[in-house]
């Protein structure tokens, strides 16, 4: 198998979105044990952009570099000893740092069958966020005892979390801004106002017992006023050290969970907005868009 050109999204600097362009690159052919897929849909996250803006100096890849980690497509190639995926088959999952380009590889490993039924743009935005979503609520051990907080529970981690905790019994309250209450609402949660006296307003809720925190600082200090135990606030925002909560976030590919969540979108028993989609050539404005936050759901680019 020769390798070929495609485009791919590159940086040569940390920076805004503008710092972003497409570059043909020779894709090589996969090596034993890998695979090359073609992409049709990459989800956007905000990891991404803390990489490409160097806040996260921790995480800084040597330049140039790609970027993107969730997406779908479909298996073009496939190197020697392969088994678990073959030629044409539609998959979906994480390619850490490179996703947004027209072919990618990566191991078999971190990909999941594409139900047939799942649409592209829901499969190449769930990965990072359903299984992060997924791990942080069983962080918790839910139940119909519990009165779950969720902060950006519009957001892609957010609202699944949202409907995962809802399955466990619990009763959920979701932080958001005004315009997504009535989408919350639908799902069956209890919308709250981010803002001035949170505190208030969670109060006259009753208890909180669990808080899964996607946000933030003030999410947390909220639990903690509201006396809620730092062994039961799970935050993806804050490093644990910070205030001593819990901080389980996705760990490796889990394609069980993946396929699990996936089938659960195509059963109508899990919502997964989609907030707007670009095309390729617009990957900056996607960037943008998702930087300005306050989306409900994901931001996809498609191929």
């Amino acid at each position: 198998m020769a390798a070929v050109v495609a485009r791919s999204v590159r940086y040569e600097e940390f920076g805004p979105a503008s710092v972003l362009h497409i570059v043909d690159r020779e894709i090589a052919s996969p090596e034993p044990g890998k695979v090359r897929v073609a992409v049709r849909a990459v989800g956007l996250n905000p990891a991404d952009f803390k990489v490409r803006n160097g806040s996260k100096p921790e995480w800084n890849p040597t330049l140039p570099a790609g970027i993107g980690r969730e997406m779908a497509g479909v298996v073009e190639a496939i190197g020697d000893g392969v088994t678990l995926v073959s030629v044409g088959d539609e998959v979906f999952g994480n390619v850490a740092g490179s996703a947004l380009a027209e072919l990618v590889l990566t191991n078999p490993a971190n990909l999941a069958h594409k139900p047939s039924a799942l649409d592209w743009t829901v499969a190449g935005s769930i990965s990072t966020v359903g299984q992060t979503a997924n791990s942080s609520v069983e962080s918790q051990h839910l139940g119909s005892g519990d009165t779950v907080l969720v902060s950006a529970a519009a957001g892609g981690v957010g609202v699944v979390a949202s409907q995962l905790a809802l399955r466990t019994g619990a009763r959920v309250v979701g932080t958001a801004s005004v315009t997504n209450h009535a989408f919350l609402e639908s799902l069956g949660v209890i919308p709250v106002a981010y803002g001035d006296n949170l505190v208030g307003r969670l109060r006259e809720l009753g208890p909180i017992t669990a808080v899964l925190d996607n946000h933030g600082p003030d999410t947390i200090e909220a639990a903690i006023e509201l006396g809620v135990p730092l062994d039961r606030i799970n935050s993806i925002a804050v490093e644990p050290e910070v205030y001593g909560t819990q901080g389980v976030g996705r760990g490796p590919i889990d394609t069980g969970v993946l396929e699990r969540l996936a089938g659960l979108v195509v059963a109508g028993e899990l919502v997964f907005p989609i907030e707007k989609i670009y095309p390729f050539d617009e990957v900056v404005a996607a960037f943008e868009h998702l930087e300005g936050g306050h989306a409900r759901g994901k931001i996809v680019v498609t191929l």
